[in-house]
């Protein structure tokens, strides 16, 4: 383990032994705030974090006013999110320390520590390191431990504090194979490592034995999964889904281009009951030039293919895309290409995000070519539009439907929970019952843009 560290001199030396001394007495009791942001791997790797703290003797904090030290496991994906994470970081009190653990320090560790005071720094993945890091940090010591971040791989047997009693998030590699001129996520996670099967289905085996309903397979693009060590995502869903036990799995973001080796393998994967028919294939644009500029290795005819195969195996399944609006060098005819692919294939489910220039990828170096901003929020109001007309015209074709529903999460209005079908539909179901974790049989009655209504059968 490599740490940089910055010791504080204002102080006497005897300060800080007496200091030391007192920390040591007392570090049973030490409070740890723990706050994860952002994708389902970054929630799994908060997870961990809490998990090791707490195995260490650390008290898990409730509330930040509360915590000796604060740890917020950032995401800085796309710049909204980095001024998010900045302002969060900001408002915490000057006697709190703070740890800076996730993305945002390897994505823009240059404004980090011109616009935020922090006592230590992490990347994604940190694990067990995370206890030496607080320890130190304590110990008045300032850390910035990023070197291993992009290499290394957390063991899976490591304690974690479970955010859900009924979904378990499974990271299943760390990095990627792209190179997309957009994207950021590279420099904070790395190229691709991935854990071989083994320990992956031993992990599922012992969530399901604690009572873990649905699994969410995850990475940054999870049909990489294995490339590196000799096998694929389709093998791995066969192994995981082989595993004893009544659960469901979600299978998280696929890049086109990575799934056309592997496809009919992975139809055939998802044939198993046990996985939901839900498929995250992000397109980016609908326009093959801005494509080739992202550096995104398909055409849309390649995604409209993909789309096709999976829709004649599984007629209803849920299509997630996401979309960037105002790539540089996006004309208005590209944008409108990018509407007719919507309008087209229509998706269930479409991420609209404005394209932000991110540090250090090729994407910020085509300033020549940058969209005007305003011009940039009228396209992506447009697509979100669109994308709501057809979002609910998808789900309005379930009204009627009846089945089985996985109920999965609480919902916001007291008395209500959400569960999830075989398509990953999200069903919001009126009880005063504890549904939590109940596979339900549930009749479809209203159908809204982000949502299904249902009764109890």
């Amino acid at each position: 383990m490599q740490f940089h560290v910055n010791s504080r001199p204002e102080k006497p030396l005897c300060f800080y032994l007496l200091l030391k001394h007192h920390r040591m007495l007392r570090c049973e009791v030490m409070r740890v705030f723990v706050k994860s942001y952002g994708c389902s791997t970054n929630l799994a790797d908060g997870e961990v974090l809490a998990g090791c703290l707490a195995e260490a003797g650390y008290k898990l904090a409730r509330s930040v006013s509360e915590a000796d030290v604060v740890i917020y496991n950032t995401c800085a994906v796309k710049a909204p999110t980095e001024n998010r994470m900045i302002e969060i970081l900001r408002r915490v009190p000057a006697e709190k320390k703070v740890i800076v653990a996730g993305c945002l320090p390897l994505i823009n560790f240059e404004r980090l520590q011109r616009e935020v005071r922090f006592d230590g720094a992490a990347g994604p993945a940190t694990g067990r390191r995370i206890v030496e890091i607080v320890k130190l940090v304590l110990e008045g010591k300032k850390i910035v431990s990023l070197t291993e971040a992009a290499e290394g791989m957390p063991s899976l047997d490591l304690p974690r504090v479970k955010s859900s009693s009924v979904i378990g998030m499974v990271p299943i590699n760390y990095g990627c194979l792209g190179a997309c001129a957009y994207c950021c996520v590279v420099f904070a996670r790395g190229r691709l490592r991935s854990y071989s099967v083994s320990p992956l289905v031993k992990r599922i085996q012992r969530d399901v034995s604690t009572g873990i309903k649905e699994f969410w397979i995850t990475s940054q693009d999870t049909a990489c999964y294995g490339r590196d060590i000799g096998t694929n995502l389709a093998e791995l869903l066969k192994e995981v889904c082989a595993v004893d036990g009544d659960f469901r799995v979600r299978v998280g973001m696929m890049t086109p281009n990575r799934v056309t080796d592997i496809l009919a393998e992975l139809i055939e994967a998802f044939k198993n009951p046990k996985v939901f028919k839900f498929l995250h294939l992000p397109v980016q644009s609908g326009d093959d030039e801005v494509l080739r500029r992202m550096r995104r290795l398909y055409t849309v005819e390649d995604f409209k293919e993909l789309v096709a195969a999976f829709r004649a195996t599984f007629p209803e399944i849920t299509l997630a895309t996401d979309v960037i609006c105002g790539f540089p060098g996006e004309t208005r005819d590209a944008f409108e290409n990018t509407l007719k692919l919507i309008a087209d294939v229509k998706p269930d489910v479409v991420n609209v995000s404005k394209f932000f220039p991110r540090p250090r990828t090729a994407a910020a170096a085509m300033q020549d070519a940058f969209v005007d901003a305003a011009e940039v929020k009228w396209r992506s109001a447009e697509a979100a539009k669109l994308v709501k007309r057809i979002a609910l015209e998808q789900n309005q074709r379930w009204i009627g439907w009846a089945g089985e529903v996985l109920v999965d999460e609480k919902g916001k209005v007291p008395g209500s929970w959400i569960g999830r079908n075989f398509a990953y539909k999200p069903v919001v179901i009126k009880s005063q019952e504890n549904l939590l974790g109940k596979t339900l049989r549930v009749k479809i009655t209203k159908a809204f843009f982000t949502h299904l209504m249902g009764e109890l059968e």
